[in-house]
């Protein structure tokens, strides 16, 4: 699942990839955000990604479900 989270006064996105489920990472933003603490998600490459709640400007979590690849998806 892709995720997209903007960050105040930087102009570009911060983008990557997970495999954890979009209720799992929407709970878990939800959560920082009402507790002011920081966002401490894991992405697909096993690397920590850690956005303080402050500095959060949007966040665009991606939906669970896999696209067809190919023209058998036309």
């Amino acid at each position: 699942m892709d995720i997209e989270f903007g960050i105040k006064d930087v102009s570009r996105p911060v983008s990557f990839s997970t495999d954890a489920p979009a209720d799992e990472v929407s709970a878990s933003i939800e959560s920082a955000l009402k507790n002011g603490e920081s966002i401490n998600l894991i992405d697909s490459k096993g690397r920590h990604i850690i956005v303080p709640a402050g500095a959060l400007g949007y966040a665009v979590v991606g939906s669970d479900s896999t696209r067809p690849v190919g023209f058998g998806a036309l």
